[in-house]
């Protein structure tokens, strides 16, 4: 006879039969959690979507496709017109760059008109008590001072992006850069950078260059992933040290044991050490490697160099001042800040926000009404 917990199921077998089949749908729920995993499926569904349209409407989407090229290729010509724009006004601020060299250089005195600038951290009464005092006390200071001291480094050093590839062996170099300058040509669509240096004990050049070269043209293989311009290339310079004064290079000793003879030798060795300076020596590419080609870590040590460049031109160069006092990167930050505070806000929606039926509330800053 069976009692009546059997006759209501409840064997063994057949509550490890209902483990199993849950294990199975947590393991199943995991691999689809993997967004290579979702990906694929997700393509192949679009795969098997076109494979199934009517001859007809697969002739149509290729005619759509034609339509989408010839929009791509419109795109990289006003990219390029873009570009040749950025260089035409490039050489309406060369003069004003060469202005502010001569005053961070001290060859220019501004003028007390030129000087004026509301200041945020002063009363206008107090600063007119104390001016007569700060000009006496400061009169003696002022004849030994040029210009504006280490403004490139202090502008290296209150920049992250910068700072980070500085280290202290570099600082000494670095209060000798009197100017960063900027070239910008059309056709090709490259741009230098040239690192002005004063007279030195480190190097015998005055001036190091970095040249980005980009590229405007849809690839032929994949012509929809187009974007804009984009830099592809970049050449650095030679940098004639003098002797000993090399801070990209450093010596280490290693000890080495004869396998047979259990003899110890002690081999000096040159490697690469970690400088600013490295900046000027990037990994090359041969001319015909493809993207795809490039393995992970090369790629990396590219896109960030590349960020580099295009931050110092963008961004450094034209507002150096800025930079200098803070400012720039008080901007930055601000605005950092507030796109984790929308990353925090959205987190929060999807954990608070979502109900036991994985609906989003209307609280879902998603929602916007119209």
């Amino acid at each position: 006879m069976t009692t009546e917990k059997e006759q209501a199921g409840d064997h063994p077998d057949d509550c490890e039969s209902v483990e199993e089949e849950e294990t199975g749908q947590e393991i199943a729920s995991r691999i689809l959690g993997f967004p290579n995993v979702m990906a694929a499926l997700q393509s192949q569904r679009i795969a098997e979507m076109l494979a199934n349209l009517p001859p007809s409407v697969k002739r149509r989407v290729k005619a759509l496709k034609r339509l989408q090229l010839e929009t791509t290729n419109i795109e990289a010509k006003f990219y390029k017109e873009v570009h040749e724009l950025e260089c035409k006004y490039h050489k309406l601020y060369v003069p004003l760059y060469e202005k502010r060299d001569k005053v961070v250089n001290g060859s220019y005195e501004p003028t007390e008109e030129e000087s004026q600038w509301p200041s945020d951290d002063e009363e206008e009464d107090i600063a007119k008590e104390l001016k007569e005092k700060v000009k006496i006390d400061n009169k003696e200071k002022d004849d030994n001072v040029k210009g504006i001291p280490d403004f490139w480094l202090t502008i290296f050093k209150n920049c992250s992006i910068l700072a980070e590839m500085v280290q202290s062996h570099d600082e000494p170099i670095l209060k000798h850069l009197i100017d960063i300058k900027s070239t910008c040509e059309a056709n090709p669509m490259v741009f230098t950078l040239d690192f002005h240096f004063s007279p030195n004990e480190y190097f015998t050049n005055t001036v190091l260059t970095k040249q980005y070269v980009m590229k405007c043209t849809p690839d032929e293989d994949d012509p929809f992933s187009f974007e804009g311009p984009e830099i592809y290339k970049c050449t650095g310079c030679v940098i004639n040290w003098n002797k000993g004064k090399n801070v990209t290079l450093k010596t280490i000793k290693k000890k080495q044991k004869h396998k047979s003879r259990g003899v110890v030798r002690t081999v000096t060795k040159m490697v690469q050490n970690d400088s600013f300076f490295n900046f000027f020596s990037p990994p090359t590419v041969p001319e015909d490697t493809k993207e795809g080609d490039i393995d992970d870590d090369l790629h990396a040590i590219l896109t960030s160099d590349f960020e580099i460049g295009h931050y110092i031109r963008e961004r450094i160069i034209p507002k150096a001042v800025l930079y200098f006092t803070g400012e720039g990167i008080e901007d930055e930050e601000d605005f950092e800040e507030e796109e984790d505070e929308e990353d925090d806000d959205e987190e929060e929606n999807d954990s608070d926000g979502a109900g036991k039926d994985g609906k989003v509330s209307e609280k879902d800053p998603n929602c916007k009404q119209q």
